[in-house]
């Protein structure tokens, strides 16, 4: 039996991703589980529908948001979306470790100039997405093994300035022996217990196996999203997170 504490410490390291195609939807999935996770993930799909005002309205209801644009571009024009981004009052902002050190410092930057009464978001450098396998991640033209290049990216995140980064839970224990207990780490590729695949992604876990492994957040979204009651699989979620904790 889970004491309410070790419950409320598992929530807590839920992220739940609002991948929808409107504000309306997103909006109504953040009302019927407000309380119940750490924070919402605004990524590519929803931003791109409902742009800036669905983050205003999540801050604005008192969600803390992630904001997962995985930003690439060159240093100027990453550093102005990071200023915005800090505006905006987020939590966290996601930009790609392989855009650089210049660039990934100029994010910083830009997070720490725009804090909103001091606290500015946390920088995340993306790793390499949960959905590459080896074979893919060779045809990008990266040599070597995943989980290397995987630890050698997030090793340049850190030099340059980002507060942690995503990976896959099957990177997570190389990356917390690299970076240290301070760094952190956001774990998308999170599927159930009984379950296999999580959709498109091709390096998964459990959440329980991931915070085991050193994960500070899981991810989790059509887990969740498609589940009957998303409420319940959320509790469901916390349960088993509470394995990884103990």
């Amino acid at each position: 039996m889970r004491t309410r504490r070790e419950l409320a410490a598992a929530r807590e390291r839920i992220i739940v991703a609002l991948d929808v195609p409107s504000s309306a939807e997103a909006l109504r999935v953040a009302r019927r589980l407000r309380g119940r996770a750490g924070l919402v993930k605004v990524g590519a799909q929803l931003f791109t529908a409902a742009g800036p005002a669905v983050v205003r309205e999540l801050v604005r209801s008192g969600e803390r948001v992630f904001l997962d644009l995985k930003l690439h571009d060159i240093p100027h024009i990453v550093g102005e979306a990071c200023a915005r981004a800090a505006e905006l009052g987020v939590i966290l902002v996601t930009a790609h470790a392989a855009g650089g050190p210049r660039m990934l410092r100029a994010a910083r930057k830009a997070l720490e100039k725009h804090a909103r009464r001091g606290r500015r978001p946390r920088l995340l450098g993306v790793t390499i997405l949960t959905s590459l396998g080896p074979a893919e991640v060779s045809r990008v033209g990266f040599s070597g093994r995943v989980r290397a290049n995987v630890v050698r990216l997030a090793r340049l995140a850190q030099r340059s300035g980002c507060d942690g980064v995503v990976a896959a839970p099957t990177d997570v224990a190389a990356i917390r022996r690299v970076c240290g207990k301070k760094f952190l780490i956001v774990t998308p590729g999170i599927h159930a217990t009984g379950k296999r695949k999580a959709a498109d992604q091709a390096r998964v876990a459990t959440a329980a196996e991931a915070v085991r492994a050193g994960a500070n957040y899981v991810v989790v979204g059509r887990a969740i999203l498609k589940a009957r009651s998303p409420a319940r699989a959320l509790e469901q979620m916390a349960e088993e997170l509470t394995a990884g904790l103990s």
